[in-house]
């Protein structure tokens, strides 16, 4: 019973460092605040994660990852075409931003710019992120049947075009530049068949 309840206490940790950088970024997320968001003691933070607030950020930003590979697979599986599924993934991501109060961007990118320079491992973490966001959207129009260079390039447009429109629908608590975005990458993606 007892490792159930470790293995709970990181996961709750974990999550909860997760959104307090998606909302604050790495140097506005703070160790006691983690602690209260995830109802655990300070105490718990440093024995799950000795490496202190580093090594916490790395393991959250591999959270934010799987999270929205979590998505990007959902979406790219439910449409069995991919223009579909630049304009389905574009309105899940809007309905997310929206439902959050505009709070809840890219779960990545916040942390990740403000301690790109001075933070190696963060940084290595985003970049794992990015690359395995890639991969799941090349892969996924490799499969429909394009080539694998146009697919490579397809797959940095469209999650390039996803983070813009999610911070400019952030900013402008607004869903239109990522319905947008979502029209104009579909219109991208069918005029390569």
């Amino acid at each position: 019973m007892r490792g159930k309840q470790e293995v709970g206490t990181r996961d709750r940790i974990v999550h909860a460092t997760s959104r307090l950088m998606q909302r604050h970024g790495y140097e506005g997320t703070g160790l006691k605040d983690i602690s209260r968001e995830a109802q655990a003691t300070l105490g718990s933070v440093y024995h799950f994660f000795p490496g202190g607030k580093v090594e916490l950020a790395v393991e959250a930003i591999g959270h934010g990852d799987r999270e929205f590979a979590d998505l990007l697979r959902g979406v790219l599986d439910r449409e069995d075409d991919p223009a579909a599924a630049m304009i389905a993934c574009a309105r899940e991501l809007a309905v997310g931003m929206r439902d959050s109060g505009w709070l809840d961007g890219c779960p990545v990118t916040t942390a990740a710019l403000e301690s790109a320079r001075r933070l190696p491992e963060v940084r290595e973490a985003a970049e794992r992120a990015f690359v395995n966001w890639h991969g799941i959207v090349r892969d996924r129009l490799v499969r429909s049947g394009f080539a694998a260079d146009v697919a490579g390039d397809l797959a940095h447009t469209v999650i390039s075009t996803f983070e813009g429109a999610e911070m400019s629908a952030q900013i402008m608590r607004s869903t239109t530049p990522l319905v947008a975005a979502g029209t104009h990458l579909a219109r991208l993606v069918d005029s390569y068949r």
